[in-house]
C-alpha cells in the first residue's frame, strides 16, 4: 500500500508532491488513518521556511492538525479501532506514544513524527488520535487538532478571565480567533481585537469583539488607553508570531496586574525586549504550550453544546487539494485566510 504527501525536501522551497511513498508495517502502538482534512498552521510556515533552525530530519513529512478514519491499528492499541472517526493532534492524549516513522519513497528514505498530515494516508501514534464526536463535522474538527484547543486554552487555562475584565488579542489567525471565541464565551465586559488584516477585524466584529484596531493605521497603545480610561487591559492574548508583536501586547496591559500570554513562535534567534521595571510593578507574562489543552476534553465540551455552536466555518479557508498545497501556504503567509484546509482526494465526507 502506498501513499501520496507533500514533503519538504529543502527549506526555503516549495514542498514537492510524492507519490508511491510506501506505507510501513505499524509498530505497537501506531496506527494507519485515511485523512480526509487537514490545516496548515503558523508552525509549518516556519518549517516550510527554515526559520526554526537547523532542520536535521530533511526530507520529511509535515502537518499536524487533520480529521481522519482510523484504517488498521498496531499491535497494543486499545484507545481506537478501525472505522473510528478521529481527530489528530500534536498535543499528546491517551495511548501508547510510538514515535515517529521513516517511510520509502521514490526519492530514497522520508522521515516523519509522530502524527503528520499532508497526505493523503498516515501513520501515526495513538496518542495523537482523539475521537471525533459525530456532532461535529470533518472540515471543522481539524481545528480541534491545535488552533482551538491552544487558542481557547489560553484563555480558559491560564487566564482567570471573568465578564468583569478586559482582554485583547493581538493576531487573528486560527489560534488568535479561538482565543477570542473565548474571550466572547466568557462575556467580557471589553474584547478587544488586533490585526492588521481588515477582513480579519470585520470576522472578529462579527464573533464578539467590542472594539478592533488597525495598527497599521491607528496606535493600538493610544486606542486601548482611550477605551479603557487609562487602565489599559486585564489581560493579552498574542498569537501574532514575532517578538514585536509579543512586546506590543505586553504593552498594552495594566501595569500593576495585567497579564500577557503567547502562542508566537518567532524565528529561531529573536528575542523579546522587556522593562523588569514593568514586571517589578506586577506585570506578568508567560509563554503557552498549546493553551495547556486536552483536545479531548473540548471535542465533549462542544459536542455537549450543540444550543451554543463555536462560529467555526468563517475560520476555515475554502478547500485546496493537495497538489495545490503551495498556493495555501502562500495565502496563509499573506494572511489571505485565517486558517488554510486541505480536502484529500477521494477522503471527505
Amino acid at each position: 500500500m502506498t501513499l501520496t504527501a507533500a514533503v519538504l525536501t529543502q527549506c526555503g522551497q516549495p514542498l514537492d508532491i510524492i507519490d508511491n511513498i510506501q506505507i510501513p508495517v505499524l509498530k505497537p502502538g501506531q496506527v494507519l488513518v485515511k485523512i480526509h482534512y487537514t490545516g496548515i498552521c503558523h508552525s509549518q510556515l516556519m518549517e516550510i521556511a527554515g526559520a526554526r533552525g537547523e532542520d536535521r530530519y530533511l526530507p520529511h513529512l509535515l502537518g499536524h492538525e487533520a480529521t481522519a478514519t482510523i484504517v488498521e491499528t498496531g499491535p497494543g492499541v486499545t484507545t481506537v479501532k478501525p472505522q473510528d472517526k478521529i481527530v489528530l493532534s500534536w498535543l499528546k492524549g491517551s495511548g501508547i506514544d510510538a514515535g515517529g516513522s521513516v517511510y520509502d519513497s521514490p526519492i530514497g528514505k522520508l522521515n516523519a513524527g509522530a502524527v503528520t498530515t499532508f497526505s493523503n494516508y498516515s501513520v501515526v501514534s495513538e496518542n495523537r488520535c482523539y475521537p471525533l464526536p459525530d456532532s461535529i463535522g470533518l472540515k471543522e474538527g481539524v481545528l480541534f487538532g491545535c488552533a482551538l484547543p491552544t487558542g481557547m486554552g489560553m484563555v480558559q487555562n491560564q487566564l482567570s478571565l471573568k465578564p468583569t475584565h478586559s482582554i485583547g488579542v493581538i493576531g487573528l489567525g486560527g489560534i488568535g480567533m479561538a482565543a477570542l471565541i473565548a474571550a466572547v464565551n466568557c462575556q467580557s465586559r471589553l474584547i478587544v481585537a488586533i490585526d492588521t488584516n481588515e477582513d480579519k477585524l470585520a470576522l472578529a466584529r462579527q464573533i464578539g469583539a467590542h472594539v478592533t484596531i488597525n495598527p497599521a493605521t491607528m496606535p493600538a497603545s493610544d486606542i486601548v488607553a482611550e477605551v479603557t480610561q487609562g487602565a489599559l487591559l486585564d489581560y493579552a492574548v498574542e498569537a501574532a508570531g514575532s517578538c514585536r508583536t509579543i512586546e506590543s501586547a505586553f504593552s498594552l496591559i495594566n501595569r500593576t496586574s495585567g497579564k500577557c500570554v503567547f502562542a508566537s513562535h518567532p524565528p529561531k534567534g529573536d528575542t523579546i525586549q522587556l522593562d523588569p521595571f514593568e514586571l517589578i510593578c506586577g506585570k506578568t507574562i508567560e509563554g503557552s504550550w498549546g493553551g495547556g489543552a486536552d483536545p479531548a476534553q473540548l471535542l465533549h465540551q462542544v459536542s455537549c453544546c450543540e444550543n451554543q455552536p463555536l462560529p467555526l466555518g468563517p475560520l476555515l479557508s475554502e478547500d485546496y487539494a493537495l497538489a495545490d498545497i503551495n498556493q495555501a501556504v502562500e495565502d496563509l503567509q499573506q494572511q489571505k485566510v485565517v486558517r488554510a484546509v486541505i480536502r484529500l482526494a477521494g477522503n471527505g465526507d
